[in-house]
C-alpha cells in the first residue's frame, strides 16, 4: 500500500479489525519512511449479476436505483434508514448468493416486495401497485385482501419457526 503522505511503497499494518458488521476489514497502517499513520478499508470485490429488464435489455446492477425505489415506497413512513440499509443488504446478499451471471429485474422486485412487506405494509402496497401495475381497482383490492388475510409482520416475528433457517443452529 502506497503512503498517501510521502508516496513511499513500504508500509506496515499496525492494527486490523472488522468493520461494517464484518463486511470489510479496517487496517491501521504506518509508513516506514515518514512514520505517518493512515487507515485503509479492505472489502471483497464480488461481481454483481447483470440485470435482465422486462424488455430483455441487460444493464449493470445499480444499488442506488434499488435504494431510491425502496425510499419512494417508504416515503413518510416510520421506518429508519438503518432498517432500510439492512433490507438492502439482504437483497444484495441474495443477488450475490444466487451465483448467477444474469438475473431478472422481476426476481429482484419480488425480493424487494418481501422486504417491504416485513418493514411496512403501506410501503409494500405502494411498491406493489407500481411494480405489478394493477390494471384496475379490483386487482388492487384483491392484493389488499390477500395482505389482510396474512399475519402481520409483528405476528410472524413472534411465531416459532417449525423449520430452522440455514443460518439457525437449532
Amino acid at each position: 500500500m502506497r503512503c498517501p503522505f510521502c508516496s513511499a511503497d513500504d508500509t506496515k499494518v499496525v492494527d486490523s479489525r472488522f468493520a461494517d458488521e464484518g463486511e470489510s476489514v479496517r487496517r491501521r497502517r504506518e509508513c516506514l519512511s515518514c512514520h505517518e499513520r493512515f487507515t485503509t478499508y479492505e472489502r471483497a470485490e464480488l461481481r454483481m449479476p447483470q440485470i435482465i429488464k422486462s424488455d430483455n435489455r441487460r444493464e449493470a446492477f445499480n444499488e442506488e436505483k434499488l435504494r431510491s425505489g425502496m425510499r419512494r415506497a417508504l416515503e413518510k413512513r416510520p421506518v429508519d434508514a438503518e432498517t432500510v440499509e439492512a433490507a438492502l443488504g439482504r437483497i444484495r446478499h441474495e443477488l450475490m448468493a444466487s451465483g448467477e451471471r444474469e438475473i431478472s429485474s422481476r426476481r429482484i422486485g419480488e425480493w424487494v416486495m418481501e422486504e417491504l412487506k416485513e418493514l411496512d405494509q403501506v410501503a409494500y402496497v405502494r411498491f406493489a401497485s407500481v411494480y405489478r401495475s394493477f390494471e384496475d381497482l379490483n386487482a388492487f383490492s384483491e392484493e389488499l385482501k390477500r395482505l389482510q388475510n396474512e399475519p402481520s409482520p409483528e405476528t410472524r416475528r413472534k411465531q416459532l419457526k417449525l423449520i430452522p433457517d440455514d443460518g439457525d443452529k437449532s
